[in-house]
């Protein structure tokens, strides 16, 4: 709920404070994940600080770009040069390397939505109401009908019955979402919402194999009783990028909100 509090608010708030609430996730989740990956200590140090310092660089040089003449391709450059470094220190512990990417999952789709002047605000309520239905939704029917295993040799205890549920919660939650702002056609908000579910149930999926090939059952203790923030944001970056993709393919870098919802 603190979390949920905060993201809100956050969203609210908008500029470079919603910015930073989240380039400071991102870096969050690229720390576990090499804390996780890497080998020796050594490494893992040395590694997470250059996953640290990348993530934070290619996000302020993201969020600036909507204020400075700072184009936003110069965030991809700082995020692969960052990579290469990583996967150099993490040897021959290389997968450490996809930190950087997927810690700036968290950030990058989230930004870009949320840089649209006119449906930014929306957008970013839209995800939310997509990821935290999908979530709680699949929580509670799958312990309600239970049912097959989805996919038991990465997550045990998630069923195809949580998995329905949690789209038909999103797909509810997304029209609703989208018609309060505003939203003339809704039919193909069924779609996209369908879409950004199934990337948010398959982040999780994606994460709890990665736990599970490194015998690891959080992936921090950052959060008690919960992890870490990769634990509770595994979900929002598949989803984010998938809706940001969307709305920048249609609508631009500077109108992904638009794009995203407005059909």
């Amino acid at each position: 709920m603190v979390l949920i509090a905060a993201a809100l608010a956050a969203a609210y708030v908008g500029g470079l404070f919603f910015a930073a609430f989240w380039i400071l996730a991102g870096v969050a989740v690229g720390v576990e994940w090499a804390w996780l990956v890497a080998g020796d200590p050594p490494s893992r140090r040395w590694t997470a600080r250059v996953v640290a310092a990348t993530l934070g660089v290619a996000g302020a040089a993201l969020s600036l770009s909507i204020y400075l003449y700072v184009a936003p391709v110069t965030a991809a450059f700082v995020l692969l040069a960052g990579a290469v470094v990583a996967a150099f220190l993490a040897r021959p512990a290389y997968f450490a390397a996809v930190a950087i990417p997927y810690g700036a999952a968290v950030f990058v789709g989230a930004m870009l939505l949320r840089r649209d002047p006119h449906d930014g605000l929306l957008a970013i309520l839209w995800l939310f109401a997509v990821v935290w239905s999908t979530d709680i939704a699949a929580f509670f029917a799958g312990r309600a009908f239970g049912g097959p295993k989805l996919a038991p040799l990465l997550s045990p205890n998630k069923t195809w019955s949580g998995a329905i549920g949690g789209a038909t919660a999103a797909v509810a939650a997304g029209v609703a979402v989208a018609a309060g702002g505003g939203a003339a056609r809704l039919w193909p908000i069924v779609v996209v919402a369908l879409v950004t579910s199934a990337a948010s149930q398959f982040g999780d999926l994606f994460e709890s194999g990665v736990k599970r090939a490194y015998g690891a059952k959080d992936s921090s203790k950052l959060i008690p009783g919960h992890g870490g923030l990769m634990d509770r944001l595994d979900g929002f970056l598949f989803a984010a990028t998938v809706a940001a993709a969307i709305g920048v393919a249609r609508g631009g870098l500077d109108a992904a909100g638009e794009g995203l919802l407005r059909w």
